[in-house]
């Protein structure tokens, strides 16, 4: 699901992004947020301290890469061999599809080489090996770890340095402007009535259109309309791919007179445009062929260029920020007697219940984006001690002044404790947590930096009591740096449940109020009862790295780190043109 159309079109309007209907100022893609796809992540590799395994020179290491899929370690990659070093510094790099939804288990294993043709890992004294996700090595942006031998024990002071770096590309856009002087004339009763095309040369040496400029009448020193296009749609993000701007004379009939071309690459643009001398002879290849003394069609020039950086997910991770992950656990009647193994919050020592294969399916990815690792836990509809009274918002650890576990296993253990101490009751209002989380998330938001974002998880076994006063607590906190996952556990009819997803539509409080952006996303747990927990966590986590981006876009407020930049308020460009 994409963003509310409200929200799409002042966020392209923030961003410089076009929103037209298809026209041929158009034509090459639309600028609008594209679709969530896998992150190109580099890992770049360092030792110190290695163990030494030769007994005349140094270790020869080389380090292997292995992920785990299906449970079993695949080798993927592995480094060049570092020839008598136990500090060594790899020149390979490892890259990787990253997937904020996944939980990306990766291995090295430093060997210590012997042969110079032998790279089989049965020829290599082992020198040590770590484990970790690579949602722990983009949080960290680097991380340095103790080399392990087998059965866990330390080798020596050994050290493996993992520095990872995004390498997505598709970040920004460019904005240029281009007029012309001295163009041929091509009409026999007025002047010419010039346009410019951009085109990117591709591998196979076929050219894409990239951007058609409006036709400038009966003028020979035309200035062309500034236009915004991606990198990628520009020249692939490869700023020394080849780019041809063809000038043509219009002709209403679709003959149109070519005037002449010239060929250039975005890195030539940049360098030219610093340097004043960004201009290129209009050159008519036939003309220049046949005419002694021909010189040009013209000139053209780049009056101007603009590049906007468009951050990523991984910008704003690796920027240091964090995901405060909160958990919301229904304790209705509805979900039956915990002592009952019929009961929904039944705990039964084989096999989790639904509750808890949630929380530790979802737990389990935002963990690694905490550096504390601390998560708030809080219960719903439920008679709390000492009084007994009902509460749509407690501390399950039963620590109002803080309500944070340690890790995930705080979590389960909290929750597993807090069973046989409450009397499920309800209803089940979920409004008043939303509320909690996002007075957390609007202090954050005051402090005008991209470093904290709140996820809300919320375990429930039926439809919302408060639906209007949920409703209204979403739309509020739509315009604040979190998001909402719903799991509707056990067999309920969870119909009404989807008008808080904002997929089919706007959501709108009671008042009409529709929400700034979707910030909801609602699984019923059956739908994945008989999938892996890591499925239940790819499907409800797979919207928040762009409802993150999404957010501090609007804000625009770039990651920590780097300094804001002004970025010119577009109008959006009417829809049609002359070619329509």
């Amino acid at each position: 699901p994409g963003p509310c159309p409200i929200f799409r079109q002042t966020l392209a309007k923030r961003m410089g992004w076009e929103v037209t209907s298809a026209s041929v100022n158009t034509s090459a893609s639309s600028l609008l947020v594209p679709a969530p796809r896998a992150s190109k992540v580099e890992l770049r590799l360092s030792c110190r301290h290695l163990l030494d395994r030769d007994p005349l020179t140094k270790s020869d290491p080389s380090v292997v890469l292995l992920l785990q899929s299906q449970s079993q370690w695949v080798q993927v990659d592995r480094t060049e061999v570092v020839r008598s070093s136990l500090h060594p510094v790899f020149s390979k790099v490892f890259t990787l599809d990253y997937y904020f939804e996944e939980v990306q288990k990766l291995r090295f294993e430093v060997y210590d080489t012997r042969g110079p043709g032998s790279l089989g890992l049965q020829d290599d004294d082992f020198l040590g090996g770590m484990e970790c996700t690579l949602g722990q090595i983009v949080a960290q942006k680097k991380m340095t770890r103790a080399l392990l031998l087998k059965f866990g024990r330390n080798a020596g002071k050994s050290t493996i340095t993992v520095i990872a770096e995004d390498i997505s590309g598709n970040n920004g856009y460019v904005e240029l402007s281009f007029r012309a002087r001295k163009l041929d004339d091509k009409d026999l009763f007025s002047k010419s009535d010039p346009f410019l095309e951009l085109y990117r040369v591709n591998d196979d040496q076929s050219k894409q259109l990239v951007y058609r400029t409006e036709v400038v009448k009966n003028n020979l020193s035309p200035v062309w309309e500034p236009f915004k296009v991606t990198l990628s749609n520009l020249c692939s993000c490869e700023e020394t791919r080849p780019l041809k701007c063809l000038v043509w004379d219009y002709d209403s009939r679709g003959k149109h007179d070519f005037i002449g071309e010239f060929s250039t690459t975005f890195e030539e643009m940049q360098k030219a445009f610093g340097e004043d001398q960004a201009q290129w002879e209009c050159v008519n290849a036939k003309y220049k062929q046949k005419k002694r003394h021909y010189k040009n069609s013209g000139v053209v020039v780049l009056a101007d260029l603009k590049f906007y950086r468009v951050h990523s997910f991984l910008d704003y991770i690796m920027g240091g920020c964090q995901i405060h992950f909160t958990v919301a656990i229904d304790f209705t009647a509805s979900n039956g007697d915990p002592r009952n193994s019929c009961s929904l919050h039944y705990i039964n020592p084989f096999q989790p219940n639904e509750y808890l294969q949630a929380l530790v399916a979802v737990g389990e990815i935002c963990q690694d984006y905490d550096s504390d690792k601390r998560f708030s836990a809080l219960g719903f509809g439920a008679r709390i001690p000492p009084k007994y009274e009902v509460s749509h918002d407690f501390a399950i650890n039963f620590n109002p002044e803080d309500d944070e576990c340690e890790g995930i296993q705080g979590v389960v253990e909290a929750y597993q404790n807090c069973l046989p101490r409450v009397q499920l009751y309800g209803p089940t209002n979920v409004a008043p947590i939303i509320s909690k989380v996002a007075r957390m998330a609007a202090a954050e938001e005051h402090t005008g930096e991209a470093s904290q974002y709140y996820i809300l998880l919320v375990l429930t076994d039926g439809v919302v009591t408060d639906m209007a006063d949920t409703r209204e607590a979403i739309v509020r906190a739509s315009h604040l740096p979190m998001s909402i996952i719903i799991v509707g556990v056990g067999n309920a009819d969870f119909t009404d449940m989807q008008t808080l997803d904002g997929d089919d539509g706007v959501l709108r409080s009671p008042r009409g109020e529709p929400a700034l952006r979707d910030i909801v996303q609602f699984v019923p747990f059956r739908e994945l009862k008989s999938a892996s927990p890591a499925a239940l966590a790819k499907c409800v986590l797979a919207e928040v790295p762009r409802q993150l981006v999404e957010y501090y876009s609007y804000k625009e407020l770039p990651p920590r780190g780097v300094s804001p930049h002004t970025q010119e308020s577009s109008r959006l460009r009417p829809s049609g043109s002359f070619l329509d």
